[in-house]
């Protein structure tokens, strides 16, 4: 039966604009928020969102970098990503890796640096989808170049999931240890770094052997950090 009217696809001309305007938006809008974000904090992460339906709260409290004890830098670094201080955003070893084991049938994680980790958590929903992933490394380059690399710790320090509703270094160890995250021991740091790859169903009060083990490797790495040329990747 035919259609009472005519489907009238868009003229050359409009199929034109309508693309422009999604390029415009999809390289202007991430570049205006990380501009923006390399001088104010983040208000919050759709990952904060997210967890606040679920239930979980939402308990957050923004710190300088100078804030936040070099313990936990350096034990977040050894962790998650030791070669952070003197990578580009990619380390390429470490997504080799991850890829051979996706080819061998295991699930796709790893090779995500920090920079690549402050990128998701900043701007994209938690998952691992090839589009996501795909994402996560367009707006990676966006933070290598437009923020030092003190700002990109900082930033993943302050908004990184460390529990249920926990966000960031501050609310972690004042929930955790009862002070301020200036304060934390080299140990108590450990055990938070030990948190990030499963900050839901792990706890450095009540940490398994696995998870104890993995805190000793990450305690005697910390000390090894590679600081760049410079120094000024805010690991010290």
């Amino acid at each position: 039966m035919p259609l009472p009217f005519r489907l009238r696809l868009p003229s050359p001309r409009t199929r034109r604009l309508l693309w422009r305007g999604f390029l415009a938006v999809a390289v202007g809008l991430p570049l205006l928020l990380t501009l923006l974000f390399r001088f104010l904090p983040p208000p919050g992460t759709p990952l904060m969102l997210i967890r606040a339906a679920q239930g979980h709260g939402l308990d957050k409290d923004w710190q300088p970098l100078d804030a936040i004890s070099p313990h936990l830098r350096r034990a977040v670094i050894a962790s998650e990503d030791g070669k952070f201080c003197t990578h580009w955003g990619f380390d390429w070893d470490a997504i080799s890796n991850a890829i051979d084991r996706y080819g061998s049938g295991r699930t796709l994680v790893g090779g995500s640096t920090i920079s690549m980790q402050t990128a998701k958590n900043l701007y994209l929903w938690p998952g691992r989808t090839f589009l996501r992933k795909g994402l996560e490394a367009y707006l990676t380059v966006y933070l290598e170049a437009l923020w030092p690399k003190r700002r990109i710790l900082e930033t993943y320090l302050n908004i990184v999931e460390f529990g249920p509703g926990l966000y960031g270094a501050e609310a972690a160890a004042r929930h955790y240890f009862r002070k301020p995250a200036s304060a934390l021991s080299q140990r108590e740091s450990a055990l938070l770094a030990a948190q990030l790859p499963d900050p839901l169903d792990r706890t450095p009060l009540h940490p398994s052997p696995a998870v104890s083990r993995h805190v000793s490797r990450i305690d005697a790495r910390a000390d090894q950090v590679q600081l760049g040329a410079d120094g000024a990747c805010g690991a010290g």
